[in-house]
């Protein structure tokens, strides 16, 4: 390199490019000329290496002729510094850039061939055969690109999601404070002027102080005694016939009578109760209440207090305004367990396949439109304790039961999973239907492709049984899932079940499709005729 060819006089992009297109890169300097050195260290290298950026091209440092003048090593002589380069500064600038370093006496044909020229014989071999290497990676690709490609496989259909319906738990067992259907309990004030109606299984599933009222629990099964102190206090059971009988009650078995012996309480049990069944997880709205209806802070603090107590719980929440709404919510939407398929309270029993299963009419009632009708309306079961019931198992039908006591159900199996639907749209519980279909299609999807095609499980048989119960989010999901795992069913003699109607659907939204299947077929006979390998996996 001379400052009287020089490439870097021209524009960057033009620089740039005569230096990618370079073989080999060769910086040279006389050492007897240190300016001419520093120049190209300071102008030129910076340039080179960003052009370097870009490109990988191999660098020479050959520094030219015999030192006149060498240059004294003593730390404290400066006086002939500048006038050659040393080896250690050329060998530090060829570190620099990573490149070959050479010194060569004189730039005549003896010293070009023996040093110079082999160093550039190498470096242009690995060049060509870079370029050579690249040459043919871009040939092959070429070629790969006019060849036959193999037929792309379109992803399936995405299957038809099912949306789960919200809980109404809480505002059902609200809504039988309401409507006071199947009431066994009225609480009267010390001068039998006021009656509120509720029901013992509700109140004794929340408090250990009504289950000694209703003598669900003696006083010997309680530890706690501020419990029984607590009822004591506050309630007493009256069988007196000179109390009113309330509205709604039965005449063969009365509701009980409890007497409420603190006036300020009993002027606010009806806001109690009310947040007793919307699920006590509502305390503020409970303390407004009752400020509103006292207008007395110490009056509020005594009935809060009272409640408190009511509500206590060994082993669980016990600070109501401490505890999260979530946290209420959870123990006492699982309270009602304790009362499911016990004779404990019990008013009806179903008969089932000659068993018998004890529930409770204001948790049926309250959880089942059905239910509700069946024991409210003119029919037989309304006046009868025993209640038979057909068309579903003992577990199936105790599984359904507990849904309406828990809120909650788990089933064991994708086919119990689907008695537990015919039997929830046999009462019309739709959340309960919407459970078991979310259950299924969980079974479902997450069975590996290998287990699906051994398994014994009739997948046309539940969907027929989905169409037949009115499960249309599950019957579609199915004939969308049999559509998806085509080359599966299509092989099992089920298939043929399928209606007209079904099989047209099918085979409209298979996957693979038919057209991707010829497009295989052919692609295989072009490779086998090409003698290649196919690239299709």
């Amino acid at each position: 390199m001379c400052k009287a060819i020089d490439i870097f006089d021209s524009d960057w992009y033009t620089s740039r490019s005569l230096i990618g297109g370079a073989d080999i890169i060769v910086i040279k300097y006389s050492v007897n000329d240190k300016t001419l050195f520093q120049e190209i260290k300071d102008s030129y290298v910076p340039m080179i290496k960003k052009a370097l950026n870009h490109c990988s091209i191999p660098v020479i440092i050959s520094a030219i002729g015999a030192r006149k003048n060498l240059p004294c090593t003593c730390p404290l002589c400066t006086s002939d510094r500048g006038s050659c380069v040393t080896t250690s500064e050329g060998l530090q600038l060829a570190k620099e850039f990573g490149a070959t370093y050479l010194e060569l006496h004189a730039l005549n044909d003896f010293y070009i061939q023996k040093y110079f020229g082999g160093v550039l014989e190498y470096f242009m071999i690995q060049s060509l055969n870079q370029k050579s290497s690249e040459k043919m990676k871009k040939r092959k690709k070429n070629q790969k690109r006019h060849r036959v490609q193999p037929p792309q496989l379109e992803q399936p259909e995405k299957l038809p999601i099912l949306k789960g319906e919200a809980s109404h738990y809480d505002s059902d067992l609200h809504n039988l404070l309401f409507c006071c259907q199947c009431t066994d309990v009225a609480f009267y004030s010390e001068d039998f002027s006021k009656v509120v109606e509720a029901h013992k299984v509700i109140l004794c599933s929340v408090s250990q102080v009504f289950m000694l009222l209703f003598n669900v629990k003696s006083p010997a099964d309680v530890h706690d005694s501020s419990v029984v102190r607590t009822a004591q206090s506050l309630f007493a059971v009256d069988t007196g016939a000179e109390l009113p009988v309330p509205r709604g009650s039965a005449e063969p078995s009365p509701p009980a009578r409890v007497i409420v012996k603190d006036s300020v309480f009993c002027s606010c049990l009806l806001d109690i109760l009310h947040f007793i069944y919307s699920g006590a997880c509502q305390w503020e709205r409970l303390e407004e209440d009752i400020k509103k209806k006292l207008k007395d802070s110490e009056k509020t603090e005594h009935v809060l207090e009272k409640v408190k107590c009511i509500l206590k719980t060994p082993g669980k929440l016990n600070n109501l305004r401490d505890g999260s709404s979530h946290q209420i919510k959870q123990l006492y939407n699982t309270s009602l367990r304790l009362f499911f398929n016990t004779p404990v309270l019990a008013d009806v029993i179903f008969t089932i396949q000659g068993a018998t299963v004890p529930a409770h009419r204001a948790v049926l009632v309250a959880r089942c439109e059905v239910m509700a009708a069946m024991f409210n309306g003119n029919y037989l079961e309304a006046n009868s304790i025993l209640v038979p019931v057909y068309g579903v198992s003992k577990d199936t039908f105790l599984s359904f039961l507990e849904y309406l006591y828990t809120d909650s159900c788990c089933p064991a199996s994708i086919l119990q999973a689907m008695s537990l639907l015919i039997c929830a749209e046999m009462y019309q519980v739709m959340r309960l239907q919407h459970i078991c279909e979310l259950y299924i299609i969980t079974q479902l999807q997450s069975m590996p492709s290998r287990e699906l095609a051994t398994t014994s499980l009739s997948i046309v048989s539940l969907l027929k049984k989905a169409k037949f119960h009115n499960s249309d989010c599950l019957s579609t999901w199915l004939l969308h899932f049999i559509a998806t795992n085509y080359l599966i069913f299509s092989q099992k003699p089920e298939f043929q079940d399928l209606s007209v109607e079904e099989r047209n659907f099918v085979e409209m939204h298979r996957w693979p499709s038919n057209m991707y299947l010829k497009q295989l077929a052919e692609y295989r006979n072009y490779i086998h005729s090409q003698k290649c390998h196919c690239a299709v996996m």
